[in-house]
């Protein structure tokens, strides 16, 4: 079996946006916007941040340097955004550079140098370094909703107290080789119908 990193990738990424989109729609609109402290970020910057970053790094990969002159980093952890529209618009725009520049890589891509605050490294490695980073970002945005939520949370993962039911309904079932966000992404999309 031939496996394909940038489809792993790309659906590693989606499983991400996936993440903080189900953390974001739990939160009413006041919760959205909450500061936790003064040194903390609300979810709007820490998704400003996010589209920023997406937009610098993932416009001309190959060919330009991933901290583009026009990004203004530090004006992404001000507070701009005022509604949820205007979220969901500003982290839509990120991952739809991301999803696009992805798409259209090739794996000889894979290989070619590009460079980031003109540090060089490979097109894979610049993929690996950000699917850290926004994992990172998304997990404070589900940990912040998560504590705005409390009891009415709803878990995005095996919920407590209910792995045994989990693996018994996994293990019930027959070996098959597949992505782990198959399930989730596929499940995600019949939801939304």
């Amino acid at each position: 079996m031939e496996t394909n990193y940038l489809a792993s990738a790309i659906k590693q990424f989606e499983y991400y946006k996936l993440l903080g989109e189900k953390a974001m729609q739990q939160l009413g609109d006041e919760q959205l916007f909450a500061v936790p402290s003064a040194e903390s970020n609300s979810i709007p910057v820490i998704v400003q941040h996010l589209s920023g970053n997406m937009v610098s790094r993932w416009t001309d990969l190959l060919t330009s340097d991933g901290e583009k002159e026009w990004r203004k980093r530090d004006e992404e952890f001000e507070k701009v955004i005022k509604s949820r529209a205007e979220l969901m618009k500003v982290w839509d725009k990120g991952w739809d550079v991301l999803f696009a520049t992805l798409k259209s890589l090739s794996n000889d891509d894979l290989g070619k140098i590009i460079y980031i605050r003109n540090q060089g490294c490979t097109a894979q490695d610049a993929i690996n370094r950000q699917l850290a980073h926004y994992p990172y970002h998304v997990g404070q945005m589900v940990f912040l909703a998560k504590l705005l939520v409390s009891k009415q949370w709803q878990s995005l993962s095996i919920p407590k107290n209910q792995s045994k039911e989990y693996n018994s309904d996994k293990f019930s079932k027959d070996k098959s080789i597949q992505h782990f966000t198959d399930e989730i992404l596929k499940k995600d999309k019949k939801d939304d119908k």
